[in-house]
């Protein structure tokens, strides 16, 4: 009898992270626009372009505190640095009223199977309580929009997330959790879900440590369960290739088996899985995109994008979304 109820525990438990992970897109893989909002005024087309691929789709938003030194008021802005100047696009009008037609049209047509329909992933560039508080506010004014879940008194317990056409998700830095999970009451919604932190990996110089991310067992890097509030893992592509993608050489069947082995692991936990940023491209092909996530050229990043897709891999950032959602269709 005992063993009889240990198994059904375990198939109760597979069903529910099953079910938990099949919220984002039937727990199939998303374009996600890495970087999704203007450089110092350059290439503000960049949330269109994103909008204009097929949903789902995912959208980041590096977000960070403006205060008006004439009014005192801060605000949530968009910028790749801490250090701001009140030029930078707002978080409310570049993100929020952008979507708003979509969503409203999402909402009116009610076609649930197909939520949600843009995942939006917060980079904080900055941690202090009043930005992390301003952004809850600001969530708030959008809440109707927003896939949320009841906060448990058992942070393991994890409650159904009730979808909705907008999924928010943030990364790992305690700070965050602290303001949108563990200062909340029990019973409130949860609008945010974090990452998980992997373990921390300890090493004689930066070398071994690169040598260890690449060739450690995933159950090594990743060995805790999701919690209510950390549902998602975020990966650098060095986890697959030693030293990522400027050091790659050819896609091997060593490396793909490696991706697999990553993205089942953190499935079998129960966790969405996102790896950055996968870009090929060549001199004058850039669009203020960064050469540290450049494999080179269109068709290595197209073998590791079809691998990543192959693998099952929920969110692939890239900065060219349009081409990697050609690939996906």
């Amino acid at each position: 009898m005992k063993l009889f109820f240990g198994f059904v525990v375990i198939v109760l438990s597979a069903r529910a992270q099953t079910s938990a992970l099949d919220v984002l897109n039937h727990n199939r893989p998303v374009p996600d626009a890495h970087n999704c909002y203007p450089y110092e005024g350059k290439w503000a087309d960049r949330i269109d372009r994103a909008l204009k691929t097929p949903f789902p789709v995912a959208i980041e938003q590096d977000v960070a505190w403006y205060v008006d030194p004439v009014t005192g008021q801060g605000r949530p802005v968009l910028s790749h640095s801490e250090k701001t100047t009140g030029s930078e696009p707002s978080l409310r009008d570049y993100f929020f009223e952008r979507v708003r037609p979509i969503v409203q049209k999402a909402l009116r047509e009610n076609d649930r199977a197909r939520w949600p329909l843009i995942v939006m992933h917060f980079d904080f560039k900055d941690n202090q309580a009043p930005l992390l508080h301003a952004v809850w506010d600001l969530l708030g004014d959008y809440l109707a929009w927003i896939s949320t879940a009841v906060k448990t008194a058992d942070p393991h317990v994890l409650s159904r997330i009730e979808v909705r056409p907008l999924l928010i998700l943030t990364e790992e830095p305690d700070a965050q959790e602290e303001v949108f999970y563990k200062e909340l009451p029990e019973g409130t919604r949860l609008r945010v879900f974090g990452s998980v932190p992997a373990n921390v990996i300890t090493s004689p110089s930066e070398a071994a440590r690169d040598h260890l991310l690449a060739t450690l067992p995933p159950e090594k890097l990743l060995s805790t369960a999701p919690t209510n509030y950390r549902r998602w893992w975020n990966n650098s592509w060095a986890i697959v290739e030693e030293g990522g993608q400027r050091q790659a050489g050819d896609w091997t069947p060593a490396a793909e088996k490696r991706l697999r082995a990553l993205v089942g692991h953190a499935h079998q936990l129960g966790y969405w899985i996102r790896f950055y940023t996968l870009d090929g491209f060549v001199p004058g092909e850039g669009r203020g995109w960064e050469e540290g996530y450049n494999f080179g050229s269109r068709e290595a990043v197209m073998v590791r994008w079809k691998a990543a897709i192959a693998a099952g891999v929920n969110l692939i950032a890239t900065d060219q979304y349009e081409d990697l959602a050609a690939v996906m269709r």
